[in-house]
This record gives structure tokens, sequence and C-alpha cells, in this order.
């Protein structure tokens, strides 16, 4: 069999190779994470922003200043937020 064979003849190939000068320069494009797209937002400094957990439900027995708290976004910039950050297509 040959090595070099062109993919563009191989039923299955991993991506598809476009018409232009740059065959397969950007391909295969990296997906959104939806989910997380949901719920996070990227600042323009790469860090991470979602909203404070605790607040949906069961609010009743939870003093006003706890719940003015939780209002209040909370901002990350951890090893995690980095990975959301990449998921969704933010900075690198």
């Amino acid at each position: 069999m040959e090595a070099n064979r062109d993919l563009r003849h191989v039923p299955g190939a991993p991506f598809r190779f476009s018409r232009g000068s740059n065959l397969g320069a950007t391909m295969p494009k990296m997906k959104t994470h939806k989910a997380s797209r949901k719920r996070f937002r990227v600042t323009a400094t790469g860090k991470l922003t979602r909203s404070s957990a605790g607040k949906k439900h069961l609010n009743s027995h939870k003093t006003g200043k706890r719940k003015r708290q939780l209002r209040a976004g909370v901002v990350s910039d951890t090893a995690i937020a980095k990975k959301y950050v990449k998921l969704m297509g933010g900075a690198n």
C-alpha cells in the first residue's frame, strides 16, 4: 500500500478538504461547548464569570444579606476556568 495516499480519495477520511489554496489548514474546526456557553461568560481579560450557587430555591430561610451577596457573580481564573474558556472558543 502506498504510504503517501491523498486523503481526498479515502472514504471515511477524518475531515474534508476545502477547494481553496490552503487545503485543510483550518480544519477540523473546534466546536463550542454549548452547556458551558449557557452557564458562563468570558471577560475581556480572559477570565470566567458565573452566577453564584445557592440562589435558585429554598431561599425563605436565608437572610436578606445572604441573598443579596449571592446576586453578585463570581470571577474565576483557575486552571479549570481556563479549560472552560478554551472549550467556549475564548482567548487561548
